[in-house]
């Protein structure tokens, strides 16, 4: 009788078993690796893009007729949503705050608490999101069709920049338009604050305006300016990258403005959170 030699079905399945995992890790290691690639050629492919635009931004034959144009595309299509959103911000802030104070005897302070907080934070901030729902996907969609029917390619050819003419323009427009919307929605929120107050109560519109700004100092409008900014200029940028840069499909025309509305609404509060700290650090 031959003897029985147990590890040569168990050695086998061993070797098997360990390749089998060598195998996984490895693949795992390459899919991490590929991440980190992806992940950094899309970065080096955003300081890119904003190069460009920085450079075409300061050249002599600037697209202002374009630029113009931009500019009341912005301003005009999105001022009617603008203004409800600016109006019912303050009229619930208004509804919402009012019962609190009245508790405490501190009615007269609802103005200046409104004012303060519709210039500082809620008014950038909710204007700036919607702005990017509407702005960031237009121009997202804007582009990505114009990618996808290959008008980029053909004002390539006929030697007109795209990066001055499409990119540049809208980011520029964006950014000086932005600003000026959220200083339109914090003028229509103290408005609507003054029509939430006057449910309950009665106070005259100059009475109102005249609490609300005694509590308002120069030093609220500029961080919330400063930033105004930052944000117009994220949601142009970021509309155009999506845009400019889709794919070829039809389907790319949806990623690219809806990717263009995250992205935006994303960076926009990570903008003001840093935005907060800096002016907390500067202000204490």
């Amino acid at each position: 009788m031959k003897n029985y030699n147990p590890a040569v079905k168990v050695f086998p399945k061993i070797i098997k078993n360990t390749t089998e995992h060598t195998i996984r890790l490895s693949e795992k290691a390459i899919a991490k690796t590929s991440a980190v690639s992806d992940f950094l050629t899309d970065l080096s492919d955003v300081f890119l893009f904003i190069l460009l635009i920085a450079r075409e931004t300061f050249s002599k034959k600037f697209e202002f007729k374009e630029f113009l144009r931009q500019c009341f595309q912005i301003g005009n299509k999105s001022l009617p949503l603008i203004s409800i959103t600016g109006t019912i911000m303050g009229l619930v802030l208004t509804i919402q705050s009012r019962p609190v104070l009245v508790d405490f005897g501190a009615e007269t302070m609802l103005p200046g608490m409104v004012a303060v907080s519709l210039i500082r934070e809620m008014g950038p901030v909710i204007t700036a999101l919607i702005c990017a729902g509407k702005i960031g996907s237009g121009m997202g969609a804007e582009l990505g069709s114009m990618k996808v029917t290959e008008q980029i390619d053909a004002m390539e050819v006929s030697s007109t920049n795209p990066i001055r003419f499409l990119v540049v323009t809208r980011v520029l427009a964006a950014t000086v338009m932005i600003p000026l919307l959220i200083l339109y929605a914090d003028a229509l929120g103290i408005l609507g604050s003054w029509a939430g107050a006057n449910i309950k109560g009665d106070v005259t519109l100059v009475l109102f305006f005249s609490q609300a700004f005694s509590h308002v100092e120069f030093i609220d409008f500029i961080p919330a300016v400063i930033k105004s900014v930052f944000f117009g200029a994220v949601i142009g940028l970021v509309g155009c990258y999506k845009g400019y840069n889709a794919g070829r499909g039809t389907e790319s025309v949806g990623v690219a403005a809806n990717s263009a509305v995250v992205l935006a609404s994303l960076l926009v509060i990570v903008v003001d959170m840093i935005a907060v700290q800096i002016t907390d650090m500067l202000i204490s």
